[in-house]
């Protein structure tokens, strides 16, 4: 696998729309997301403001492009999933197959080990063989499978889900309380 020289960096706002272009070329050709409407800069914008710390997103650039995304988010909005995240990464099709996607999911596990969190999430659509296999390379275990939870392109989706502990022992210190 050959890695070309890449920059991993944290996303700021001015990578705002390189990031949605990415996304939305999946929205429309791929099952990597359920989405099935293009995000709107402004959804971006208001996203990546949501990811502060603990929650990061990162870009990949390469020869001053960004050619790749990937996100620790919350798992949910329940104190009780406080400790787990999930982890997504977005590679440009002209990226693709160069060992990118590899690269930025270990700098998200890192992230996540480092930021004390204790479970990442991954959501993989059942089919989607290439994303499997990285996340497996990863560490991450299939936990399960969730049947034809999604619809996209006329058909029924079967979604995988793959869970990796990066700290078996999380940080309770931080103990809020349910709203909802």
């Amino acid at each position: 696998m050959i890695v070309p020289d890449i920059v991993i960096r944290a996303a700021t706002t001015g990578d705002a729309a390189a990031i949605n272009d990415i996304y939305n070329a999946y929205v429309h050709t791929s099952t990597a997301t359920f989405d099935t409407a293009e995000a709107t800069l402004a959804d971006r914008l208001a996203w990546l403001e949501e990811h502060g710390d603990g929650h990061p997103v990162l870009v990949v650039e390469q020869a001053g492009r960004v050619v790749a995304w990937g996100s620790l988010s919350r798992w949910a909005n329940r104190c009780g999933w406080r400790h787990t995240v999930e982890v997504s990464t977005y590679v440009s099709a002209d990226a693709r197959g160069r060992g990118i996607g590899p690269r930025l999911l270990e700098a998200l596990v890192a992230l996540g080990r480092a930021h004390g969190h204790h479970a990442l999430i991954a959501q993989i659509a059942a089919d989607n063989e290439p994303s499997l296999k990285m996340a497996a390379r990863a560490g991450f275990e299939r936990v399960g499978t969730l049947r034809e939870v999604g619809r996209k392109f006329d058909a029924w989706i079967d979604l995988a889900m793959l869970e990796l502990i990066v700290n078996p022992v999380a940080d309770d210190r931080e103990e809020t309380t349910d709203r909802d």
